[in-house]
Parts: C-alpha cells; structure tokens; sequence
C-alpha cells in the first residue's frame, strides 16, 4: 500500500521564534513558527517538493498550551500531479467567547484509491495491481495494471466554521464551505511521462480500471462520474472538557451535528452531480482520554458514525468524513491514515459507516532545544470500522448489467471476480494495527509517523504503511 508520502529526505526543522522564554514555567509567549520541508518520491507520482508552515500567536503566555491564533500553510507538488495546496486559520480571541476557524485547500490526487462499494463485499485482487521489478515477486499471469485500483481526483475545499460558548464546556457550532470534486479516468499520458527506463512500468490506457468498470455498469452514474461541486451547510453542538486541544491528558469531547449538502446544477457547471444529490447527514462523535499515569501514560479512543437521513449522496463524496472543525488537510472514511490505519485508503465506500480508534499514548522524554519545548512519544493503536448503510447491491441486478456490458462492448467480465453476493460480508468489521512515533514542539506542532497493518488480506496484503502526517489522528 501506498502511504501518502515515502520519505526520500528530510533535511531540516527550522524553529524560529521572536517569544519570550520562561525557563521555569514551561509556557511560550508572543509568536513561534514550524517549518518543515517535504520533500518525497512515489514511484507512481515521481518526486515532490514544497514546504509546510505553523506559525502560533500565544499572546501572553497565560493561555498555553492552548494558543490565541494559528496559521497553517501547505504547498507540495509532485512532478505528475500529486499534492496539497492549503491555507488554515484558527483563532480564539478574535471574536470573545467564539472559534473561528478558515480553510482553503487544493488537493490534486492523479491516482485516487477506489476499490468499490461495500468493503469485503468488493473483492480485493492484489495480483491485478501488485507490480515489481523483480519478475518473481509478481503475478505475471494475473497482473493488470498498477493503475486498476485508481482514478483521477482533484479536490478543493473553501470552509468557515464558528462556535459559541454557552457554558464552561458546551458550544453550539455553525458551519458553512463549498466542496469541489473533479474526478475521471488517470491521465495515463501525464504518469507515463516520466518514465524513461523501465518500459514495464509504463501504464497501457487501453486498459480498464475497476473505476472504468463501474462506469461502464453504471453503478457509477453518468451525472456523478465526472465530480460535481457541493456547497454545504452545517449545525451541531459540542460537550468539550479536554484540559487542551493538540494533545489532552484528560477530559471528553463529544459533538453531533447535522449537515446539509447540495449540488449546483449541472447546467451552469457542464457534465456534474445535480440537485438529484442533495442530502442531509448525520454525524456523532465521542473522544475520550483518560491520565493512567500523570500526562506520560494517557489512554484514549474515539468513537464515531456517519449517515445519511435523507436524500442520495454521490460516491465521491461517501469517501469525505464530515467534521466540526478542519484541522487536517482531509478527512477520508474509512480506510487509510485519516481514519483506519493499516487498511487500504477508500477500502470501505458506502453510504454510512461507524468506526472506533484506541491508543495508548507514551510520553517518552522532554526536552528544550534552541528555547523550544520538545517531547518524543510513542502511542500503539488498534482501529476498527464497519458499515452502517450499505449501497443496494442485488446479485440478479449485478449480474444483469455485467452480461448486458459483455455483449454490448464484446468484453467477458466474471461478476464473481468483483462482487461477493454473501451479504454477511458487508458487516464484517475492518480491522488493523499499529505504532506511532511523535515528535512535538511546543505541544502544538506535531510530527507523526505511524505505521500499521490490517488483519485481514481483504484489505491490505502490504507491511509498509507508513504515514507521515502533522498531529494525532484525534
């Protein structure tokens, strides 16, 4: 499996701050910036280079570890269309009593994970994508393309979101943004441009990918296949007593909220979802960290749902987590490093789902660096998603429209190679493992690395998913 990135350098963390140092106190004033260049190589997308930023205002100090405001910046590019384009605002104090927080992201995606609907009951054939350079490695017979689990998909995202403070510890939340997909078949000529030495890895655009397929089926509608643009508006409340935000050693957060998603119409937009794909959500989450010894040993899980209560939702957009607040590039449920680590991104694509996390959260060593606060941690971790509202899947209906596919474009697709028809499949959870490493700076600036397996070969055969991200998962 294919992490986000696969470290080729990392050469410097640059930690410039123009704040006050109390060496008795712990506490950080006025300004702290986090630089951190990303630079990587993906044997599928080529190199990528950019830079990220967090630059903290903590004003007095009386507010750490929590801070008075916060700018997040993002710039990677991968030499064949891979990468992050993101700007993030969050502040505290510019409005009392209020968080406010602005996004803006770009995410182009030239190979986008799609295994089909409903988890294990899409059958996962590693041998059709699995490439290597060492002939024995690989299935020759059965192999396709590294390309057949993968489409085309460009994301954007324009976000404000705001609560209010009606208590010590409850808020109520209001959220308003625009969601953007653009999605298609690989752009076979932009992946094969860089190839210059090795011809079997050139990937054959004459080939079908498992997305082509269900287009051509039309389980992937017309109306969604090219991606649409979804403005949306959200509302919830929050219970929140974590004692802070970047990394709690005690306290809950628990929020529910609705949230409202429509379609601009496909005639000011060209070939996008319509109105026909307006629907309403339902999200629930809980968080909980309990101190097991001091803020060195702290256990914490997340527990959560997502569901549809009325309406139709495009298939893209089942893949988008909903949340109160951004403070990642992307929320994807479920199955990858934003939400199931170990198990293959997009794995489980339906139309509601639930999902827990558990870890165990090891504070290692502190230490100053150049008047900076640093700590080291580790958190091993078990993750486990399921589904809650699956897509209608009917064996005589799949199989109707694969036979009629056969003979109209003189293919010979089995349906028993794509789809499991024991609908017991479809609940089954998903399930994986792993380890984390941190490394923080002032306790919000976190680097983490994680690694993890699933348990089952249904949804990953691979032992190197590493994930290179900012911040805990939750």
């Amino acid at each position: 499996m294919r992490s986000k990135h696969l470290i080729l350098l990392l050469v410097l963390l640059a930690n410039i701050s123009i704040s006050a140092y109390a060496d008795n106190k712990k506490t950080k004033k006025g300004w702290n910036f986090g630089i951190l260049p990303d630079v990587a190589y993906d044997a599928d997308l080529g190199f990528q280079g950019g830079v990220l930023a967090n630059i903290y205002d903590y004003g007095d100090g009386t507010r750490y570890p929590d801070y008075r405001q916060m700018f997040f910046l993002e710039a990677t590019y991968s030499t064949r269309h891979y990468g992050t384009v993101r700007f993030n605002y969050d502040t505290r104090s510019l409005i009392p009593n209020h968080h406010l927080s602005i996004d803006a992201t770009y995410l182009p995606d030239a190979m986008c994970d799609f295994y089909g609907f409903n988890g294990y009951q899409s059958r996962y054939q590693y041998e059709w994508h699995h490439w290597s350079r060492h002939p024995e490695r690989m299935d020759t017979v059965q192999y396709v393309s590294r390309a057949f689990y993968k489409y085309r998909r460009d994301f954007f995202r324009i976000s404000a979101d705001i609560d209010r403070s009606l208590t010590d510890h409850w808020k109520i939340n209001l959220g308003i943004g625009v969601l953007g997909y653009l999605t298609g078949r690989c752009d076979y000529a932009r992946l094969n441009a860089a190839i210059l030495t090795d011809s079997t890895r050139y990937l054959n655009p004459d080939i079908e990918s498992l997305y082509d397929k269900y287009v051509r089926w039309n389980l992937i509608e017309e109306a969604e296949s090219a991606g649409g643009w979804h403005p949306y508006l959200r509302f919830g409340a929050v219970y929140d007593s974590r004692d802070q935000q970047a990394c709690p050693a005690h306290g809950v957060y628990a929020d529910a909220f609705f949230t409202y998603t429509a379609a601009f119409n496909s005639i000011v937009f060209g070939q996008q979802a319509s109105s026909g794909f307006n629907h309403l959500r339902f999200n629930f989450t809980f968080r909980h960290y309990v101190p097991v010894y001091s803020n060195r040993i702290i256990f914490a899980y997340r527990i959560g749902t997502q569901n549809i209560l009325i309406g139709r939702s495009p298939y893209y957009l089942n893949t988008y987590l909903n949340t109160l607040f951004i403070h990642r590039v992307l929320y994807e449920g479920l199955g990858g490093g934003n939400s199931l680590r170990g198990v293959l991104r997009n794995r489980i694509l339906a139309n509601g789902y639930a999902y827990t996390n558990i870890e165990f959260r090891f504070r290692i060593v502190d230490f100053d660096l150049f008047k900076q606060h640093f700590y080291i941690g580790l958190n091993p971790f078990f993750d486990l998603g399921l589904i809650t509202q699956p897509y209608i899947i009917d064996e005589q209906d799949i199989r109707s429209r694969i036979e009629e596919a056969n003979i109209r474009d003189h293919t010979s697709d089995n349906p028993d190679d794509f789809f499991s028809f024991d609908h017991r499949d479809i609940y089954l959870p998903h399930m994986s493992a792993g380890l984390g490493l941190k490394i923080a700076m002032n306790e919000n600036f976190v680097l983490s690395v994680d690694w993890a397996a699933a348990f089952s070969r249904r949804d990953s055969r691979d032992y190197t998913n590493f994930y290179v991200k900012m911040g805990y998962l939750f």
